[in-house]
């Protein structure tokens, strides 16, 4: 009896000491290789505005680098007529366009280029009783409008349009001063120097051919733009060359995957379920991305264009593996500081597109698409 009483003691503390050996919680650990400077996080809230979040961080980097200094522009002049554009384009396109709210980096530079800026303070874009920006209601009212002009046959008049946007985002001003000085959409555009030419949006598709700029077919793209096609090694030299020296690069991919874990502050490439874990208990094993593979998760929609974000520095974890470090639109309530890590080879197998400043492109890589 005494001889089974011991052995179960040593058995059950055995095995209580392998499932606490499971249990111990891991933690990423990242020590910062480079970072740039960007201004405060940003709440997107209730819309699905991240592309001009990202874009507009972005840019507030940009002027940061030009020496500018740090200034809040504003999304949703950039929003309000984004939708302006959509709406226009789904009554030629007789009710097949896209008039949700999603869009992708270059539709920011759209607006800045035939339209201009304005800073925060001159346009907030919250028309209604809100802290923060809820876009259920306009959403809404956008797919009415659109709907009818569509069952009407003829465009909206621009009163209708500009009435909604107004009543939810509020009006724009025709000018603006802005520390101390008046100016325009166009003007203050202009005085920010910034070049919408400038920057150019790169993807890498094996579908298309590369060093050509091609159109890549993601619902977002409504307006069919064309981006620069590479090789997905040059797409990583063109993020990490833009790092390296000085630029950050706006970042357009997939986040709906079960290696990308908000609350764990990192995405990782891999099957693992770690999205849903409140506590991480080993390190997710990633899986190496190629171009081949890359181009899989594409056609067989394991890849989707739903986020964009804001690449701001490269780092590294305990074990040696480089990541990048991101800044995203949800505030800091939920999200610690705002910003997470995509490892590399997360970044080679989700992404869609960057953009970047074209004069952060290496020379040998701007010489193939000739820029």
């Amino acid at each position: 009896m005494r001889k089974l009483t011991i052995a179960a003691l040593l058995a059950s503390t055995v095995a209580f000491a392998q499932t606490d050996s499971l249990e111990q919680p891991y933690e990423y650990k990242f020590t910062i290789d480079k970072e740039l400077a960007a201004t405060p996080v940003k709440d997107q809230a209730k819309t699905g505005t991240c592309w001009c979040y990202a874009m507009t961080s972005f840019m507030e980097s940009e002027l940061i680098r030009t020496g500018k200094g740090e200034h809040d522009l504003s999304e949703m002049f950039v929003v309000r007529h984004n939708y302006i554009r959509r709406i226009k384009d789904n009554v030629l396109r007789r009710g097949r366009g896209n008039v949700y709210p999603g869009s992708v980096g270059h539709m920011h530079t759209w607006v800045m280029k035939n339209v201009g800026l304005m800073p925060e303070e001159a346009y907030r874009g919250i028309a209604y009783e809100s802290e923060k920006h809820n876009h259920d209601d306009l959403s809404n009212w956008v797919k009415v409008i659109n709907s009818t002009a569509v069952e009407m046959k003829k465009p909206l008049p621009a009163e209708i349009v500009e009435g909604v946007l107004d009543a939810y985002l509020g009006k724009v001003p025709e000018k603006f001063v802005y520390q101390g000085k008046e100016y325009t959409a166009q003007s203050f555009r202009n005085w920010m120097g910034l070049n919408p030419d400038d920057y150019v949006e790169i993807t890498s598709f094996t579908h298309h051919p590369f060093y050509q700029k091609v159109m890549v077919e993601v619902p977002d793209n409504w307006d069919n733009e064309k981006m620069y096609n590479v090789p997905l090694d040059e797409m990583i030299q063109i993020i990490d060359h833009a790092i390296n020296n000085g630029y950050t690069v706006a970042w357009d991919g997939d986040i709906s995957e079960p290696g990308f874990a908000f609350q764990h502050f990192v995405a990782v490439n891999t099957k693992e379920d770690i999205r849903n874990q409140k506590q991480l208990t080993a390190k997710a094993v990633e899986i190496p991305v190629t171009q081949e593979s890359r181009q899989v998760y594409f056609e067989t929609y394991q890849t989707v264009d739903d986020h964009l974000e804001h690449i701001t520095g490269i780092a590294h974890d305990q074990d040696g593996v480089k990541y990048y470090k991101t800044k995203n639109s949800a505030g800091t309530e939920r999200n610690g500081t705002g910003y997470h890590f995509l490892s590399e080879e997360y970044v080679k197998g989700k992404t869609i597109s960057i953009i970047v400043n074209k004069n952060s492109i290496p020379k040998s890589i701007r010489k193939k698409l000739g820029l």
